[in-house]
């Protein structure tokens, strides 16, 4: 059956048979953010943990439960429900969990994906040290020419993420308003998806 590997779901001896194999790991780190009035604190973490799974999915490599914190510039924290973590604690965090995997099970490869471009968060994951490699993927960070209606539009809350949470997630997406400024739309938020999902598979799991 195909399905997602998730370490939170399956026993100890499954855990150690596919870590063993492939001795690969694929990390969500998101956070919890404004991003626009019409979207969840949790967009980017909801798109990550979707493409963690179909990544796992396609190519077999497990994938750890998402790390739903991330580093935030002063100014974002005045929202409600907002919460961040520093760039130290999220940067412990996350080596202290791969020297866990490497040392319980091998794992001498680990995917950090992200959808957070703040500088000390980038700072957090870019600086890891493991005993094996560590690449952290932008998935917003690709050249999406072509793909938007309007490639120049705000990042936070425009068309990118609002057309991904329409396909993803629809039922979370309110305003609809709002929703029309962006000019994002379910079927531009597909075909994005796909493209992000493809672009990550074919550089760094083929």
């Amino acid at each position: 059956m195909s399905h997602p590997w998730r370490l939170k779901e399956m026993t100890p001896d499954e855990c150690r048979t596919r870590l063993q194999t492939f001795r690969r790991l694929i990390v969500p780190a998101g956070t919890l953010e404004f991003r626009a009035p019409h979207l969840p604190l949790g967009t980017d973490t909801l798109i990550l943990e979707r493409l963690a799974d179909d990544l796992s999915t396609r190519t077999g490599i497990p994938r750890a439960p998402a790390v739903e914190f991330g580093v935030h510039a002063r100014a974002d924290l005045t929202s409600p429900g907002v919460a961040s973590v520093s760039r130290k604690t999220l940067h412990r965090l996350i080596n202290e969990l791969i020297a866990s995997w490497e040392l319980g099970a091998g794992v001498n490869e680990v995917i950090v994906l992200t959808a957070h471009a703040v500088e000390g968060h980038q700072e957090a994951l870019s600086t890891i040290r493991a005993s094996g490699e560590v690449r952290v993927v932008d998935i917003f960070g690709f050249d999406f020419d072509g793909l938007l209606a309007d490639p120049q539009g705000p990042l936070h809350g425009g068309e990118l993420d609002t057309a991904l949470m329409l396909y993803l997630y629809p039922a979370l997406v309110r305003d609809t308003g709002l929703v029309a400024r962006t000019g994002a739309t379910s079927e531009r938020g597909a075909r994005l998806y796909r493209f992000i999902l493809d672009r990550i598979a074919s550089r760094w799991f083929s």
